[in-house]
């Protein structure tokens, strides 16, 4: 069996994450800088092996001063731990897709695991194969040691420990 490798299209893809703000609404933040790629035997990318970083500092929550917190040692501490990675497998399942394997966040490694939904795979009008997929998942911010948190006077959490992952991701084949 031969191997395809694809590798991550940063500019028709994104890395988001949602967290509860003071239990009433949702912020949502970006990662600008990322890369990424599979290496898969199969047309449907049953097994593919999957490699992904991210640079912490490009974190973008459309607010400075809340980049900049989440930056620091409250949060992320991008001194210490610029980037956040994963590796593992995308599993098929009759058609329900998965991705499993080891997400490592500011120097803590779990394992998670995150539903996929596979958008198919298609030839662009340059001659490139591209393949698209929808990743969803969450998280427990303080599993990685993101553990930060303040109450208000009337004793609402200001950030939820669940955070909400939402990736977009279109590869190109190599």
């Amino acid at each position: 069996m031969s191997t395809t490798k694809w590798i991550i299209d940063p500019t028709h893809s994104e890395v988001a994450f949602k967290v509860k703000h003071l239990v009433i609404s949702t912020v949502t933040g970006y990662f600008r800088k990322f890369e990424g790629a599979a290496e898969s035997t199969s047309e449907d990318f049953n097994g593919a092996s999957v490699t992904f970083s991210l640079d912490v500092n490009s974190i973008d929550t459309n607010q400075s001063d809340r980049d900049q917190h989440l930056k620091s040692a409250d949060f992320f501490d991008t001194a210490s731990f610029p980037s956040i990675t994963f590796g593992g497998k995308l599993v098929n399942h009759g058609g329900e897709y998965q991705l499993q394997g080891d997400l490592t966040l500011k120097g803590i490694t779990q394992q998670v695991t995150l539903d996929v939904t596979y958008g198919g795979t298609v030839a662009d009008p340059y001659g490139q194969t591209k393949a698209g997929f929808e990743i969803e998942g969450k998280l427990n911010r303080k599993d990685f040691g993101l553990t930060w948190s303040a109450i208000t006077e009337a004793g609402s959490v200001v950030v939820s420990d669940q955070v909400r992952l939402q990736f977009s991701i279109q590869l190109v084949k190599q």
